[in-house]
């Protein structure tokens, strides 16, 4: 008897977690999750938390490479520890999955790949238009193409045409929020594809940088705007003393109110040769 797997994947910021969150609100099915996240600390994984829900973690690395063999051991774990009837798991930001899908497939004999799955960020999609790297490769693995955040753009009819041309097989729907039914995923059709896809080496890394004060909203506004070569920001923060989840993508600032460790992730390229730099000028914005 096999257990039913969804891979979802999808850039930096594109609402995978978002997506895990409304299928877990939504749906009654027993759910256990593999999460999968860039860096030394689950900022992802603290947001679903409390939600009734089996959750494996696997950090500092990537399924798709350096922590396939953890994988596979993951799911086995989950599988005999949890016996759930289907498992979701979220891949990092920058992980490029063919490798992944095609090992589940051929090597993973205790799980059924139901479909890979991939967010596009609507937004990003329209302010950066060239699809390379470990965008393009998401977007050419999946079996089902959500055009997330549709809500920030005006059109979507170039995003759609791209991705045809990229993944003609796709079926490709448009939502905000992430808000798709687990329905609609399980009813998309896996088809096995093989791993030819050209890398390319993303050079992404990541800091981790703890606070030990509030922020003010103003300066640090400015500081996020100042940075540079900086693809994500995900963690708790305190802002004008008030608790909040911030969520940085590609420039675009979410803060939601939240409560959690202080701590930011900064995911970008050679991001470990700023963190002086980026430590300095944060503690610049800190209240005094």
């Amino acid at each position: 008897m096999t257990t039913p797997l969804i891979l979802i994947s999808g850039y930096l910021g594109a609402g995978k977690t978002t997506l895990l969150k409304h299928i877990l609100t939504t749906s009654k099915t027993k759910i256990a999750i593999l999460m999968n996240e860039f860096g030394d600390v689950g900022i992802d994984t603290e947001t679903i938390r409390g939600k009734n829900v089996a959750i494996k973690e696997l950090l500092e690395g990537c399924v798709c490479c350096s922590l396939q063999g953890e994988f596979e051991a993951g799911v086995n774990e989950i599988i005999e520890t949890y016996y759930p009837d289907l498992i979701l798991v979220e891949t990092t930001g920058i992980a490029e999955a063919d490798n992944l899908v095609v090992g589940i497939d051929q090597d993973m004999k205790s799980i059924e790949l139901k479909s890979v799955v991939t967010l596009v960020d609507a937004d990003v999609m329209t302010r950066f238009p060239d699809i390379t790297g470990s965008t393009k490769i998401q977007i050419q693995t999946a079996d089902l193409l959500i055009i997330n955040k549709i809500d920030l753009v005006k059109d979507t009819t170039e995003i759609t045409k791209k991705l045809q041309e990229l993944n003609s097989t796709a079926t490709i729907i448009e939502t905000d929020h992430a808000k798709v039914d687990l329905k609609t995923i399980l009813n998309t059709k896996h088809t096995p594809k093989d791993s030819t896809i050209p890398k390319e080496d993303h050079g992404m890394e990541s800091i981790t940088i703890a606070l030990n004060a509030s922020l003010d909203k103003e300066k640090f506004i400015q500081f996020l705007h100042k940075l540079q070569n900086i693809e994500r920001i995900k963690g708790y923060c305190t802002i004008n003393n008030k608790h909040v989840l911030l969520n940085y993508v590609k420039g675009n600032i979410t803060l939601t109110p939240g409560y959690g460790k202080q701590q930011l992730v900064f995911i970008g390229k050679n991001v470990q040769q700023q963190q002086q730099a980026i430590t300095s000028a944060l503690t610049q914005a800190f209240n005094t």
